[in-house]
């Protein structure tokens, strides 16, 4: 487990600004200190996490929360699909530890290292995300409690902005750009909608429209190969 969490020691960094901003998000939306640590720690989503409070903060149904969450989480049925083979075997703690603490960050490291045994695999991948959910949690902690100050001019604009901060530099591929300009005009543009349902329509949008422009792409240059 030492060597997984020293592997993800570089990415931790960065980390610690988006959680933090998850934990603004919910005292800023109206959750107390408690109540967003709770929630931090029973999802533990990273951006649907922000996205779900930020919902529940404009009093969205629960049906909307849910079903933006779950489109934002759809990658980690691949995850998970891709790392099953790796706890064949494993006990049923092991397995259940494994898919609660399942984060972007872990995966292509962990599966880098196909020259180790599969437990050893195992223990990697759980100290790494054993030292990513501590991060988040202690970040997100310190977030919270700077929402909980009196809210100032600076506070409230705190998320969006740092939010706008964390998303700039992963704009660097043009089906990135694309998901972002789609989504965030679909949001714009169905913002009067009830229950807060322009938010859920410009993730839909924006998450197809970066898969089209992805696949489009890959066509174009299996093409000129």
């Amino acid at each position: 487990m030492r060597a997984g969490a020293v592997a993800v020691a570089p990415i931790l960094l960065g980390i610690v600004p988006f959680a933090a901003v998850a934990g603004l998000a919910g005292t800023h939306n109206g959750l107390s200190v408690w109540e967003t640590a709770a929630f931090s720690i029973l999802a533990f989503a990273g951006a649907a996490q922000v996205a779900a409070v930020d919902l529940i903060g404009a009093g969205a149904s629960a049906g909307v929360v849910i079903a933006t969450a779950l489109v934002i989480n759809l990658r980690f049925v691949v995850y998970s699909a891709t790392l099953a083979p790796l706890f064949e075997g494993a006990r049923l703690r092991r397995r259940l530890l494994g898919s609660y603490l399942l984060v972007d960050h872990a995966v292509p490291l962990t599966l880098a290292r196909n020259d180790a045994h599969l437990r050893d695999r195992v223990s990697f991948y759980l100290g790494a995300c054993l030292s990513f959910w501590l991060t988040w949690q202690v970040s997100s902690a310190a977030g919270s409690l700077l929402g909980s100050l009196p809210e100032t001019g600076v506070v409230a604009f705190a998320v969006p902005v740092s939010f706008l901060a964390l998303l700039g530099p992963q704009l660097t591929q043009r089906p990135k750009i694309c998901a972002a300009a789609v989504a965030a005009s679909v949001a714009v543009l169905c913002a009067g909608l009830p229950a807060n349902l322009g938010m859920i329509l410009g993730t839909l949008a924006g998450l197809f429209a970066g898969v089209a422009v992805g696949w489009r792409r890959a066509g174009l240059e299996d093409r000129d190969r």
